[in-house]
């Protein structure tokens, strides 16, 4: 649970700047900030279980591709809901997973070289 609440941490700070910065209004950006990342939180938590029982041997890069298309989705559907902007929904469907997108393959790549100095 430390490595959701760790990736959690990141999205809020990601996903609060960018919609503030598209939107620059701070209760939209807030709303866009808890409820995005939540919901982005409660994938991902499910999209590593699925991904260590049904592909335990996977690629990164793979893991990171199906998982930047559920963040796609859900940013998009958050965005649009709480700003009532198709625009504002499909400028942060494509900004914030992109970011989050990078941001989660270094968060990835950092936790298994902490499981690996855990192991040594």
């Amino acid at each position: 649970m430390i490595k959701t609440i760790s990736f959690a941490c990141l999205h809020f700070a990601v996903a609060f700047t960018l919609a503030y910065l598209l939107t620059g209004e701070l209760l939209t950006a807030s709303l866009i900030a808890l409820v995005e990342p939540a919901v982005n939180t409660v994938a991902f938590y499910f999209h590593d279980l699925a991904w260590h029982k049904f592909k335990p041997n996977h690629s990164l890069q793979a893991k990171t591709s199906s998982f930047a298309v559920v963040h796609f989705s859900v940013a998009f559907g958050v965005a649009f809901l709480l700003s009532g902007e198709l625009l504002t929904g499909g400028v942060m469907a494509m900004l914030e997973p992109a970011v989050n997108t990078v941001v989660f393959f270094f968060h990835e790549r950092l936790w298994r070289a902490r499981q690996r100095l855990a192991l040594a």
